[in-house]
């Protein structure tokens, strides 16, 4: 171990665990194969979110099973590291049956633009990533600190260049990748490294990131991609569909505790520019923000240990003046840009090149079939047929992509079979416009649910909408469990923060295009407080407002917020 790597007295009971694990083995191998517990050891659960999982278990169970003198029902939840969130038909068929054979069935697409599991027993574990290898998927860095999946504008019709942009994603990806073979061992079986030299990492060293590290790709207008909440957020700079180059945001972050003022979301700042005719210059500045955050963060608080920290703690020129030292040469100034909207496309889309796109609802991300509509059996069918791609929104959104003009009627005719046209063109405006973290009853850290509850919540504030006559408003509305922030809540209209059960707090003044976070309104509201707050917020807003204005803007004029 060298000196810079030394294991400090200050450091978190984490960064011990990461230091000594073997290059993130730990004892999991072994751990995996004890039958007594469908849990592995604490600091083993630290080491497998490296390898994209967790270990939860069923919330909703705990007290029956407690009564019985039983374990928790332990799981691992796995998510895969999908770049862009594009996945082949033929991936998407080895998905839905990966979903069905090992864990609860339900297919869940993340605010990453990506796919997690949940329910995946112990046993079940290694066959599961077994199947996702075979489709030439895995779940290597999905979670852990390090770079998570690299999220980028969905939509091909955006612009003629999103292919070029869209490929940035899985270059980046591929660069932040650790470099030890445990995933393959592990999992996969393969050989252990008799020469430890073939894994030596330049860029995680044994330390790894003292946090989790995010990057999202942008392409303006649309900032649907919600680009500045990453901790790198990249904004291409295009001219005459010409891709000039991007601007490089840094500092994004949505995770909060509650009743810790230390902690607090924050949008990213915009501190310089790098042309894209230079590869090699991009993707070395992408790398140096990287070390820069691996050597000055924060590794005795977690809870302050991402980068926005470590920006507000050291200040923008410090790193301009890292990143000209490290990489060799200096940010250019920003570029000009503009966001004026933050949407997927729902429906029909055709792009440059012809092929049309067909961008599917998905209430809170969950594919499955339910009583009243067959959707993950509609989506196998579409997959079967081998025409579209498959692609994932930040929205938890899915786009049926790359479809061409003669094979339009036949992906539309099975839209229609299994009412999904319909679905998804009824849909509310605020609806569709949702988003809601897993939380109960899985998530270790909800406090309240959420995309459990938001779809009935939604329904309750449809009605006061079109009481109002706001129905048609895209109003941006979400809902996490916690103050963690995985659904964005502080980057919406409207967002709702759970504190306990069936207790949230109101935030409000979040603008549209997403460069400006919301702030507190009321706090710890039940339903029946929160619909009664809204229905005079609404009647204001639509009694007062201005031409255009949205309601985001309106909060903030009529300062709807706590001082």
């Amino acid at each position: 171990m060298s000196e810079t790597t030394k294991i400090s007295p200050n450091l978190s009971s984490t960064e011990r665990i990461k230091q000594k694990s073997d290059g993130l083995r730990g004892t999991l191998a072994e751990g995996l194969l004890d039958e007594l517990t469908g849990a592995i050891s604490d600091d083993d659960q630290a080491l497998v979110k490296f390898h994209g999982m967790y270990l939860q278990d069923d919330r909703d169970r705990r007290e029956e099973r407690a009564e019985k003198k039983l374990e928790r029902l332990f799981a691992f939840m796995i998510r895969l590291r999908i770049p862009g969130g594009f996945l082949t038909p033929e991936q998407y068929i080895a998905l839905h049956h990966v979903a069905g054979e090992h864990s609860t069935g339900t297919i869940k697409i993340t605010t990453r633009q990506t796919i997690q599991l949940h329910g995946i027993l112990k046993s079940h574990a290694k066959p599961t990533i077994k199947a996702f290898s075979a489709a030439k998927l895995d779940s290597i860095s999905a979670c852990g600190d390090v770079n998570r999946n690299v999220t980028c504008a969905a939509h091909p019709a955006q612009s003629p260049i999103h292919a070029q942009v869209h490929a940035f994603a899985a270059r980046i990806s591929e660069m932040l990748l650790p470099k030890t073979k445990a995933y393959y061992e592990i999992w996969l079986d393969q050989e252990k490294l008799t020469d430890k030299s073939e894994e030596e990492d330049a860029l995680y060293q044994d330390r790894y990131l003292p946090r989790k590290f995010k990057i999202g790709i942008a392409i303006p207008p649309n900032n649907e991609v919600d680009v500045l909440t990453n901790d790198l957020g990249l904004i291409a700079i295009i001219e005459n569909d010409v891709l000039l180059g991007f601007n490089v945001a840094i500092g994004g972050g949505l995770g909060a505790t509650h009743g810790n003022a230390e902690t607090y979301p924050r949008l990213a700042s915009v501190i310089g520019y790098v042309p894209a005719n230079d590869d090699d210059r991009l993707f070395k500045a992408i790398y140096t923000i990287v070390t820069i955050q691996r050597d000055y963060g924060n590794r005795s608080d977690r809870k302050l240990a991402r980068l926005k920290y470590t920006l507000d703690k050291y200040g923008a020129d410090f790193f301009r003046e890292e990143i000209a030292k490290r990489a060799g040469f200096a940010l250019e100034p920003a570029r000009p840009y503009v966001f004026n909207e933050r949407v997927d496309y729902f429906g029909w889309q055709q792009n440059h090149q012809g092929l049309w796109y067909y961008t599917l609802f998905i209430e809170s991300g969950r594919v499955y079939d339910s009583e009243t509509l067959a959707l993950k059996t509609a989506l196998l069918e579409i997959a079967g047929i081998g025409k579209a791609n498959f692609r994932f929104t930040t929205n938890q959104g899915l786009i049926l992509a790359d479809i061409k003009k003669k094979d339009k009627a036949l992906i539309n005719g099975i839209l229609e079979k299994y009412q999904l046209l319909a679905h998804t063109e009824n849909a509310s405006a605020i609806r569709k416009n949702s988003i809601a973290c897993v939380a109960l009853p899985t998530c270790g850290l909800a406090l309240a649910e959420s995309q459990r509850y938001l779809p009935t919540l939604l329904t309750h504030i449809e009605k006061l909408l079109t009481a109002h006559e706001l129905d048609k408003e895209a109003i941006i509305l979400r809902m996490t469990g916690c103050p963690n922030g995985c659904g964005r809540p502080y980057a919406a209209e409207i967002g709702f923060v759970g504190t306990g059960p069936g207790k949230y707090n109101l935030h409000l003044c979040g603008d549209h295009e997403g460069t400006r976070l919301n702030r507190i309104y009321k706090e710890n509201l039940d339903e029946a407080t929160i619909l009664k707050e809204l229905d005079v917020l609404f009647w204001l807003y639509k009694k007062e407002r201005i031409t255009g204005e949205s309601f985001g803007d309106f909060a903030l004029r009529q300062k709807w917020y706590k001082a």
